[in-house]
């Protein structure tokens, strides 16, 4: 496939993720008011999507609450600035085993089981635009634990994210990913066309060098919409990757905490330096009302 570059591009900016980078940088929103506040700003800076987890207020810890779901995407529906809303609804697929010995019973420490509603009540009250779909199962890092997402979990929770009008966004962390996730659009789970986030350098899904990214974009279906990121030292070149690769931008303290090396970033600065990337390549960024219109997204209020 030809180099086609993107020439109108939206950046999604994911403010905070759920790793354990709150005691690495200080500049990681952890309460549900500076998560909220990232996310404004990010926009301000360009941002079309705002990609948003929540983490425990006192802890920093990864959490599901949906009261801190509630009250970021409140405040943020509030703000001055108008914002496309992605949530995270991969938490709850967490498996982290016993030890090499003794893999079940699994750890207590990382592990989180939740069925299918469990994982999406907070989308069902939220009523984001967009909420994620990791598509597949994969060994995650370098311990003992494992991102799980079975067939079955994955056609139910798509079924329910049809159902409340919100469009997943697949993540892709290999090409395996992008195999189920033309089975689920073909089975009628998920309408054409599809949007597609490519997890690049996570280790261990798919590396981020330019033969496997170009390998992910290839398994893409022309009519879909992709982004694509990588974490680490890659990160600062990626928007120009997905651009040239014919996709989208995804920045944020989730993904990369560095501006530059040991030099810590906000999701502001990381947002700037993309929207600089893209304009200097000579290419366009779009807005949140031309995002919807490009991905036939559903602007709803959240439960009462």
């Amino acid at each position: 496939m030809p180099l086609q570059m993107n020439r109108d591009a939206f950046i999604t900016c994911a403010v905070t993720g759920s790793g354990d980078t709150t005691g690495k940088s200080d500049k990681v929103p952890i309460t549900p008011a500076e998560i909220a506040t990232a996310a404004i700003d990010a926009a301000k800076a360009g941002a079309a999507i705002v990609h948003c987890h929540v983490r425990n207020p006192e802890t920093g810890a990864p959490s599901r609450d949906t009261k801190l779901f509630r009250e970021v995407t409140d405040r943020i529906r509030d703000a001055d600035i108008d914002v496309v809303l992605n949530l995270t609804a991969g938490m709850g697929g967490d498996l982290v085993l016993g030890g090499v010995e003794t893999p079940l019973p699994p750890s207590n420490d990382g592990t989180d089981m939740a069925g299918a509603t469990e994982r999406m009540r907070h989308i069902a009250e939220c009523r984001p635009e967009i909420c994620t779909l990791d598509c597949g199962t994969m060994n995650f890092g370098h311990g003992d634990y494992i991102m799980t997402n079975s067939p079955v979990m994955l056609r139910e929770m798509a079924s329910q994210m049809k159902a409340l009008g919100v469009k997943p966004e697949i993540e892709a962390f290999d090409t395996g990913h992008l195999w189920f996730a033309k089975q689920l659009v073909e089975d009628g789970f998920i309408d054409a066309p599809a949007l597609v986030q490519l997890c690049m350098g996570i280790p261990w899904g798919a590396p981020d060098d330019m033969n496997t990214l170009m390998a992910m974009v290839n398994n893409i279906p022309q009519d879909w919409i992709f982004s694509a990121f990588s974490i680490g030292r890659n990160a600062m070149a990626y928007p120009a990757a997905a651009l040239l690769t014919g996709g989208n931008i995804r920045v944020g303290l989730e993904d990369s905490i560095y501006l530059s090396r040991g030099v810590f970033a906000t999701n502001t600065q990381l947002v700037e330096n993309a929207v600089n990337v893209a304009t200097n390549m000579g290419a366009s960024i779009i807005g949140p009302d031309a995002v919807r219109e490009r991905l036939n997204l559903t602007k709803q209020a959240p439960q009462s």
